[in-house]
């Protein structure tokens, strides 16, 4: 028998990202459940109604990535990008996996002048086939964010 996997992924909303997601408890916390658990950073000092990914059994849905310094957009838009994919770097090794297990990437950016900028970084982190990828021009991101990414990745 097929196992038959579902994914709904967010909407852009007038530069807002909207999902469906399903949590229980407190935010801040969520318990593991059933080949479910949350994945965050070590030290993760964000009060917010999400988690950094959900690790449900060999795939891991990360949650959209700002690139801020100190709560402040970095003047240079190539390292905003970097900012954001060592975060994700970050959360996927906490999960125990890589860059390299990325399947699926969305970017959402605030201006798709900066594609090139935001490319110039990507491609020095992976060291096989890049994952399939969207980049959408959404208008304005929160905090004035030139880029926010989100992603999939699979356990190899």
């Amino acid at each position: 028998m097929r196992r038959l996997r579902i994914f709904i992924a967010g909407v852009a909303v007038g530069g807002l990202v909207v999902g469906l997601w399903a949590a229980s408890g407190p935010w801040g916390t969520v318990s593991a459940q059933a080949g479910r658990r949350a994945v965050n950073l070590p030290g993760r000092s964000v009060d917010a109604p999400f988690s950094d990914a959900i690790l449900a059994g060999d795939t891991l849905y990360l949650s959209g990535r700002l690139g801020l310094e100190n709560g402040q957009v970095p003047d240079d838009p190539q390292q905003e990008a970097r900012n954001i994919l060592d975060q994700i770097q970050g959360v996927l090794a906490e999960a125990g996996m890589t860059m390299d297990d990325l399947v699926t990437v969305q970017v959402f950016c605030s201006d798709v002048g900066f594609f090139g900028d935001f490319n110039a970084v990507y491609t020095s982190y992976f060291t096989a086939d890049p994952p399939a990828r969207a980049f959408v021009g959404s208008g304005t991101l929160l905090r004035g964010a030139r880029f926010e990414v989100l992603g999939i990745a699979v356990r190899r």
